[in-house]
């Protein structure tokens, strides 16, 4: 039987603009499992999926049993987390995801918004700063272009270039110059164990981004810097009880995020965010509530709270 093709949508999006319609303070090391050897045989593409629902699955139920205090469930859960070849398993299957033949780099989408976008490059010959938060890899499409002075970081490095770093434990910056024009955030705050810990990565990553004393002046859609270029499951914001496109767009907006580009596929979700307005502490009180009934709803949520 023939594979249909899976429909993708993609819309270039402005100043207030909406996403379109879809029928139908902790760190990341806490959401990662326990490191383990790397599995040296290649993985199918059902097997890599199935590797990364179900590492994604224990690690909420273990992220769930400390919050409890239930020592006994976490020693459990560590142990199945291990059987499954830990840390480094995940991040393998993750790799081979992003083969061509697996639905590719997410980078790809990032490189086609910049460059249809006239001012994308700077007028100088100054590279753009780019941080790429849970890098997997040295030879991404970012990585390829010449535009971008590109610094990765992930918890368990897995290539050279690639610095051994927890983003929430990364020291803040203290001038502008230690600051990015671009931060990656390609299926990251979807692996952070807790709803107020994805709140307080997204806020975070308002002070990494260069702002020249001022955030893009109002209306400029011409150039999307500093920018954020975040990825999710599209079931993260399409099937979860506790988020839609709207909350998303709301929280956004409250740390001064404006959305520019929109894509998704059956699989995941791109958004290209430019930090543009300034943000409204009064307004980031945005709790679990539920927003979109359903029996077969997932639990994913972004709490955040004022600073």
């Amino acid at each position: 039987m023939s594979k249909s093709k899976k429909p993708t949508a993609t819309r270039k999006l402005g100043a207030a603009a909406s996403f379109p319609r879809k029928n139908g303070a902790s760190g990341i090391s806490k959401g990662r499992p326990p490191l383990a050897k790397k599995p040296t045989a290649a993985l199918s593409a059902e097997r890599t999926r199935q590797l990364i629902r179900t590492h994604h699955q224990l690690n909420k139920e273990l992220a769930k049993a400390d919050a409890l205090g239930d020592h006994e469930g976490v020693t459990e859960l560590k142990k199945r987390i291990e059987e499954l070849g830990g840390l480094e398993s995940y991040q393998q299957a993750s790799i081979q995801g992003q083969a061509k033949d697996r639905g590719g780099d997410s980078s790809v989408v990032l490189m086609e918004w910049l460059k249809s976008m006239s001012n994308s490059t700077q007028a100088d010959s100054s590279k753009l700063r780019l941080l790429e938060v849970g890098a997997l890899s040295t030879k991404n499409a970012c990585s390829k272009s010449v535009m971008f002075d590109i610094e990765r970081i992930d918890l368990n490095s897995q290539a050279e270039g690639i610095k051994q770093q927890d983003f929430m434990d990364r020291p803040l910056p203290s001038s502008n110059s230690e600051r990015f024009d671009i931060i990656s955030l390609s299926l990251v705050l979807n692996y952070v164990p807790d709803a107020e810990g994805r709140g307080e990565m997204l806020r975070r990553t308002c002070q990494f981004l260069r702002t020249e004393g001022s955030t893009a002046p109002a209306n400029d859609t011409k150039t999307p810097f500093p920018a954020l270029f975040l990825v999710l499951p599209a079931p993260c914001i399409f099937n979860s009880r506790y988020m839609n496109e709207e909350r998303l767009m709301c929280i956004m907006a409250s740390l001064g995020y404006i959305l520019l580009r929109f894509k998704h596929t059956h699989k995941l979700i791109y958004t290209l965010w430019q930090l543009r307005d300034e943000p409204t502490p009064d307004s980031q009180s945005f709790h679990k509530e539920e927003v979109n009934p359903g029996g077969n709803r997932n639990n994913f949520s972004v709490v955040l709270r004022p600073s």
